[in-house]
């Protein structure tokens, strides 16, 4: 049995709340279908950002044989590193991490869109971030 992340009042331990959204790959806008491709999540109490990608192409191109892997790849690789800040990040490099956070989950009719935010409770985000991309994604 996995653990649930529901605590009542009080009984939240040493765990702090993160929030987190898919990234979803929706290879034709118009028709509405999507594939989970990636996880966000931020953990205002560490100072935390982070995302992790997985691309099944066999299920994208299901899902649109001409679908452009290599672009939505580069989208998701862009998505983790202005994750990562720094340079990498480009002009987000010098935001804190709530607000790359919120920008990444902004609404958008792209290609690779993010999903709704959830939230949770944890000790480590960094794991609950691989926790979740294998949970959801993979």
């Amino acid at each position: 049995m996995t653990e649930r992340h529901i605590t009542r009042a009080g009984q939240g331990g040493d765990r702090d709340v993160y929030e987190y959204a898919l990234l979803r790959v929706v290879p034709r806008v118009e028709r509405g279908e999507c594939i989970n491709a990636g996880v966000l999540v931020y953990c205002r109490a560490r100072g935390y950002v982070g995302a992790r990608t997985h691309l099944d192409e066999s299920r994208l191109l299901a899902l649109d044989p001409r679908a452009d892997t290599a672009g939505i790849r580069a989208a998701l690789r862009a998505v983790e590193a202005v994750c990562g800040g720094g340079a990498p990040a480009g002009q987000a490099a010098g935001d804190d991490p709530g607000r790359r956070f919120r920008w990444l989950v902004a609404p958008r009719s792209t290609i690779v869109q993010p999903g709704p935010v959830h939230t949770g409770l944890t000790t480590d985000p960094g794991a609950e971030t691989e926790r979740l991309l294998d949970l959801l994604v993979r």
